[in-house]
């Protein structure tokens, strides 16, 4: 596991670009901008240093669920890993691109709040994430879908 690991704070420049490939895998493809904001004591206010444009990809169902739920202009917190990819340009230039493949994302509740519901499920542990964006059939945001019994927590276990 030598990989570089990277969290990144920032708001997304446009919405997620939903993708197929030909063997129908779901991709979306994003770029997040963070700004670094430093006061500046001899003018007594905040300047914003020079945005960073990290471009970000998710794969499979993750990538749907992202796609559902984030929108241009949020403000996102992401984990995951850094990719360099090699590639020629039109021009035939040869170029290097450093991209985020996340392996978590989600909306930063500092400025704004969020609703999160669990997806249906596709067969992984619930314990474990599942996945959010579709809604489910409680009323209780956090409880198993079908759990009757009050005494469940969120996860499935008693108290």
């Amino acid at each position: 596991m030598n990989e570089t690991q990277i969290s990144v704070i920032g708001n997304l420049t446009a919405d997620p670009e939903l993708r197929y490939t030909q063997n129908g895998v779901a991709v979306a493809n994003f770029t997040i901008a963070s700004t670094p904001r430093t006061f500046d004591r001899q003018a007594n206010e905040w300047k914003d240093g020079e945005a960073l444009f990290l471009r970000a990809s998710v794969w499979k169902e993750f990538a749907e669920h992202v796609a559902g739920s984030l929108t241009k202009g949020m403000r996102v917190i992401a984990q995951g890993r850094l990719r360099q990819r090699s590639y020629q340009d039109r021009e035939g230039n040869q170029r290097t691109a450093i991209e985020l493949e996340v392996d978590e994302i989600g909306p930063s509740l500092r400025y704004a709040t969020a609703q999160v519901t669990r997806s249906a499920g596709n067969g992984t542990s619930q314990a474990i994430g599942g996945g959010y964006s579709a809604s489910q059939t409680s009323s209780e945001p956090w409880s198993t879908p079908g759990a009757s019994s009050a005494q469940e927590d969120a996860w499935g276990g008693e108290f």
